[in-house]
Parts: structure tokens; sequence; C-alpha cells
């Protein structure tokens, strides 16, 4: 089995696991086929963003506790969806993002100036 990568090449790092995220809830931002909103970027949200996102239709901040799901806070690490990001980014409302967890499929969906614009240091 192939190693995930990450978009600057290297080993696709942990995300978060507390709240535990990505596409098959393993703290990373793995993804596959079945994955249609590409939930391949490692963004450390805002309340600007939760804010924006939950405007645009994905409320993240509400709590699911029949998923097992808190709602997200600012500061916390989670795998959002390539697309979405990249619709905040443009918005003037892009996050931090965690290079080295986020996955080399985000980059067919936002090119890797944009995420770098937004990088956690020392990853930029």
């Amino acid at each position: 089995m192939e190693l995930p990568l990450n978009v600057l090449g290297g080993p696709l790092n942990a995300c978060s696991h507390d709240p535990v995220t990505g596409w098959f809830r393993d703290g990373c931002c793995n993804t596959d086929e079945n994955d249609h909103g590409s939930h391949t970027v490692c963004a450390v949200v805002t309340q600007e963003f939760l804010v924006w996102l939950q405007e645009a239709g994905n409320d993240l901040i509400t709590p699911a506790p029949q998923y097992g799901f808190r709602g997200l806070r600012p500061g916390d690490s989670w795998c959002i969806c390539a697309a979405s990001w990249r619709d905040a980014h443009r918005a003037g409302k892009g996050c931090a993002v965690h290079l080295e967890s986020t996955h080399k499929k985000a980059l067919e969906i936002v090119p890797i100036e944009e995420l770098m614009v937004h990088a956690v240091a020392p990853e930029a």
C-alpha cells in the first residue's frame, strides 16, 4: 500500500485526534474515491471561518452528539473540504493550514500558493 503524501511531498502527518477528524475519522486528512468532498485540507479553524462556513451551509459549530461530534471551536484543527476552504480563502475568510497534514489530493482543487499564504510556521 502506498503511503499518503502531503502537499509538500512528504509523509502525511496527523491533523487532529481531539476532535478526531478525517474522512475515515483516523485523525488524518486521508481520502479515497468515495470522498467526493475531498476532506483534504488540515485547517486550524477560526470563528470567522466557522461562521462563514455555517452561512454557506456547512455547520461545523453545532454539536451533533448522535455522531459523537462536539462542534468545532476556534483553534481546532479539522480536515476541511478543499473546495470549501478555497471558497473561504477567496472570500477573505481563509484560515491557517498545516501543510504537512494536508493531503496532496488537495492540490487538485487548491493551488499550493493559496495554501502557503495561510501556512502555519515553520512550514511556510
